[in-house]
C-alpha cells in the first residue's frame, strides 16, 4: 500500500521520473509524424489509397497486439529491460521508415516502431505503480499530458522539416528522441540489476514478474471488465472522431476544410486540462464514478448537439466531444489503484489495452460503413452516441472499491 505521507517526487527517484517523462515524449511521434507528409513520401514511394489506409489502421492494431505481448515480454525480461528493448525497437523502426524505398519496408518500419510504442503503453502504468505508489495520480497525469503534447509536436514540425531537409529526415529525427529516452532507462536498469544482486529478497527486485495464470483469469473480475469497457468506449470514439470529424463537420455544418482541421485541433486539446486533473482526483477519491459519468455526458451532449443543431454552437459541441476522452487517463489510473500488486497491474494493463485498442480499430470502419450505407451522418453519430452509454456500466461497477486480485481469489 502507498505510504501514508507521500514522498517528494525527487526523493531518490529523479531518474525514474525523467525516464517516465522521456518515454512519454516518444509514444505518439510515430502516429503523428507520417500523415502530414504523406504527399511528399508518395513522390518517392508508390502509395495507393489502400496502402495509406493500411498505414492508418496500424496504430490501434499494434497497440492491441502489444496488450498481449507486453506482459509476456515483461515476464521474460523484467520491467526495466522490457522497456529498454521496446525503446530500442521504436528507434530502429523510425530509422527503417526513414530509409525505406518501398511500401513493404515502410510498413515493416511502421510495425516495428508501433510495437515498441505499444509495449511501452502497456508497461508504463506498472512502472508508475512500482516507483511512485504514493503519487500515482500526479505521475499518471504528467505522462498523459506529455503524451498529448507528443501528439501535437510532430504534426507541427513534420512539414517544415520535410520542406527544409526532406521527408526522410523528418521521420528519422524521432529516432534521436527515442535514443535520448533510452538513457535514463539504462540507468534504471543498471540500478535494478545491482539491487537485485545485492538484495535478492528486496521487493523492488521481484515485483515486475507477471503471472500468466492471473492474465488468463481476468475475465472473471468485474473490476477488470469495467475498466476494459470504459477504455473501449474511449478508444472507439476517439479513433472514429479523429478519422471522420473533419468530414462530418464539412458535410453537416458546411465549414471549409481548413476550418474543419482547426476544429479537429480544438477536439484534440479540449480535454487537456481535465486530463491533468482527473487522474489526481481518481487516485484520491473513493469512487471514480462521477468522473466517468462526466466523460459520458460530454460525449452524449456533443453528439446530440451535432445531430440537433450542428450549425448553432459547433465549437461547443466539438469542445464537449473533446472532453469525453477523459475516460482514457481515468482508466490508466484505475489500472494501478484497483490492483494490489505490480503483477496485477501488468496483467490488467495488457488486458485492458489489448481489448480496448482492438475495439478502437473498428470505430472508423463502422462509421464509414454506416455512412456509405445511409449516405448521411445521422446513423453513424447515433451509433457513436450509443457506444458511450456502455461506460455507465463501468461507472456503476467501479463506484464500489474493489481490487482485481481480491475478486479473483473468491
Amino acid at each position: 500500500m502507498p505510504p501514508t505521507r507521500p514522498l517528494p517526487l525527487w526523493g531518490g527517484r529523479t531518474v525514474a521520473l525523467l525516464a517516465v517523462i522521456a518515454v512519454a515524449l516518444s509514444l505518439r511521434t510515430a502516429v503523428a509524424s507520417i500523415s502530414p507528409i504523406i504527399a511528399e513520401i508518395r513522390e518517392d514511394i508508390p502509395l495507393t489509397n489502400v496502402g495509406i489506409g493500411l498505414l492508418g489502421m496500424l496504430p490501434p492494431i499494434f497497440f492491441a497486439l502489444s496488450g498481449f505481448v507486453g506482459p509476456l515480454v515483461s515476464r521474460r525480461l523484467g520491467l526495466e529491460l522490457a522497456i529498454v528493448v521496446s525503446i530500442a525497437v521504436m528507434a530502429a523502426g523510425h530509422l527503417v521508415r526513414a530509409a525505406s524505398g518501398s511500401f513493404t519496408i515502410l510498413l515493416i518500419g511502421s510495425a516495428l516502431v508501433l510495437m515498441g510504442v505499444g509495449i511501452c503503453n502497456v508497461l508504463l502504468p506498472p512502472v508508475v505503480k512500482r516507483y511512485f505508489p504514493d503519487r500515482i495520480g500526479l505521475v499518471t497525469a504528467t505522462y498523459a499530458t506529455i503524451m498529448s503534447i507528443s501528439t501535437a509536436v510532430p504534426s507541427l514540425l513534420a512539414v517544415p522539416v520535410s520542406d527544409s531537409l526532406g521527408w526522410r529526415f523528418s521521420l528519422a529525427i524521432w529516432a534521436a528522441l527515442a535514443g535520448v529516452a533510452l538513457l535514463p532507462w539504462l540507468v534504471l536498469l543498471a540500478r535494478q540489476r545491482r539491487a537485485s544482486a545485492e538484495r535478492a529478497a528486496d521487493d523492488l527486485s521481484a515485483v515486475e514478474v507477471p503471472d500468466a495464470a492471473l492474465e488468463r483469469r481476468l475475465w472473471h473480475s468485474p473490476v477488470a471488465i469495467a475498466i476494459v469497457v470504459t477504455f473501449s468506449v474511449s478508444t472507439i470514439n476517439v479513433y472514429a472522431l479523429f478519422a471522420w470529424l473533419p468530414q462530418i463537420l464539412i458535410d453537416i455544418v458546411g465549414v471549409t476544410p481548413a476550418a474543419a482541421g482547426t476544429l479537429l485541433a480544438v477536439f484534440s486539446i479540449a480535454g487537456l486540462p481535465a486530463s491533468i486533473i482527473a487522474p489526481i482526483l481518481v487516485s484520491r477519491l473513493r469512487s471514480p464514478a462521477w468522473i466517468i459519468v462526466a466523460g459520458v455526458v460530454s460525449f452524449l451532449v456533443g453528439y446530440i448537439g451535432l445531430l440537433a443543431a450542428p450549425g448553432a454552437l459547433t465549437v461547443v459541441w466539438v469542445l464537449l466531444l473533446g472532453l469525453g476522452p477523459i475516460l482514457f487517463p481515468v482508466c490508466l489510473v484505475l489500472i494501478n489503484t484497483r490492483t494490489r500488486s505490480h503483477t496485477g497491474s501488468v496483467a490488467l494493463s495488457g488486458f485492458a489495452q489489448a481489448i480496448g485498442y482492438s475495439v478502437g480499430a473498428f470505430g472508423p470502419l463502422i462509421v464509414g460503413v454506416l455512412h456509405d450505407a445511409t449516405g448521411g451522418w445521422t446513423l453513424p453519430l447515433v451509433f457513436l452516441l450509443a457506444t458511450t452509454l456502455a461506460a455507465i456500466f463501468g461507472a456503476v461497477v467501479l463506484s464500489k472499491p474493489a481490487f482485481v486480485e481480491d475478486q479473483l481469489a473468491r
